[in-house]
């Protein structure tokens, strides 16, 4: 054994050094347990799209903003970024579609939010689809604060084992990882990590419910990587896809056929090990249950009596909750038919595409 009641002087000398690795915090991400489990052994639910907010909408992903999302549990934050004028702005296909805000506004919430939750750990996942080299994000991160608070590792890229405890990312006040997926550059801005060969994804933008788990994007060695799961359902509006909210219940359900847990347990049974990240639109349909899932998953307990925000009903919820007639729920108001036909027409003509 380590210990030995027959080396007394060692037993000292070693709890000298053992003394400074006890972590400071005692709950991280809401649980005791996780403060001495590996960041790379940790599932997170993710909001996709996070930034893309609204109601009657079909290009947005979530009902709520920022700092609700987090306030309710969302631990990582998927956006998409822009070059608009100079500016990053986080928009959602083009910034003609839907302009959610500049990402220094965006990224204000999440430090307001992380100076008052300092016992958090979160992730943000940058799409990069100008392909914006990592020093244009910088500034905007020192602007802000949050490249104080950002970990930076030594090395890159880390194995899924690698990663440092959630308790000593806490202690060291490095409670932010940030995934570029693409044009990262460690020698420029070392905490703009990239993100798949770090990170490996499953498809994205599923029509089938029968969400399957294959590689769909990596750059490394898949079976050392850690893993996000796409777990959000489209359907086709003029040939684009667009999210199916009516479908977010059984989507983001515990278990069932299409649900968030079902497609959990497909994963793990392939590789062994569960999703590190659990991407997700309109996280509050299912009543929390994408929560219970990520807790199941984490070995702790989940309290159903915690309080989230609840779905905002839109014309075609209410209307197919509402006992209207039966084409009731097909109807899309004026900016949906909008928002649709200029994703439809661009995908047609090979303007832009969607992600």
């Amino acid at each position: 054994m380590f210990w030995s009641s027959k080396r007394p002087l060692v037993q000292v000398a070693l709890s000298l050094f053992i003394i400074p690795l006890v972590h400071a915090a005692t709950t991280c991400n809401g649980h005791s347990e996780l403060c001495d489990r590996s960041y790379g052994n940790v599932s997170f639910v993710g909001a996709h799209d996070s930034y893309a907010v609204g109601t009657n909408n079909l290009a947005a992903n979530q009902d709520y903003d920022v700092t609700q999302q987090l306030t309710d549990g969302v631990r990582l934050l998927q956006m998409q970024a822009h070059n608009l004028s100079g500016v990053i702005q986080l928009c959602h296909t083009d910034c003609g579609l839907f302009n959610g805000g500049t990402l220094q506004d965006y990224l204000t919430k999440v430090k307001t939010w992380m100076d008052a939750n300092t016992n958090d750990v979160v992730t943000l996942l940058i799409v990069n689809i100008d392909d914006l080299p990592p020093t244009d994000y910088s500034p905007v991160f020192e602007n802000v604060g949050l490249d104080k608070l950002s970990y930076a590792p030594t090395t890159s890229p880390l194995t899924n084992t690698a990663w440092p405890t959630l308790g000593s990312m806490i202690d060291a006040g490095t409670r932010l990882v940030t995934f570029l997926d693409n044009a990262a550059d460690l020698t420029k801005v070392p905490y703009l990590l990239d993100e798949f060969t770090n990170v490996w994804e499953t498809p994205f933008d599923v029509t089938d419910p029968a969400f399957d788990c294959s590689v769909n994007r990596t750059h490394g060695d898949s079976s050392t990587q850690m893993y996000l799961i796409n777990h959000f359902l489209d359907t086709i509006l003029l040939n684009s896809p667009v999210p199916d909210i009516a479908e977010a219940n059984v989507t983001n359900g515990v278990s069932g056929t299409g649900s968030l847990g079902a497609q959990v347990d497909t994963c793990v049974a392939a590789y062994g090990r569960a999703p590190n990240y659990l991407l997700v639109d309109f996280y509050e349909y299912g009543g929390g249950s994408v929560f219970q899932v990520a807790a199941s998953i984490n070995g702790v307990t989940y309290d159903p009596t915690t309080p989230i925000a609840t779905p905002i009903p839109t014309s075609t919820t209410s209307s197919t909750s509402g006992g209207g007639n039966g084409n009731a729920g097909s109807l899309v108001s004026p900016s949906q038919f909008i928002a649709s036909l200029f994703v439809g027409l661009s995908v047609l003509f090979g303007a832009i595409s969607v992600v």
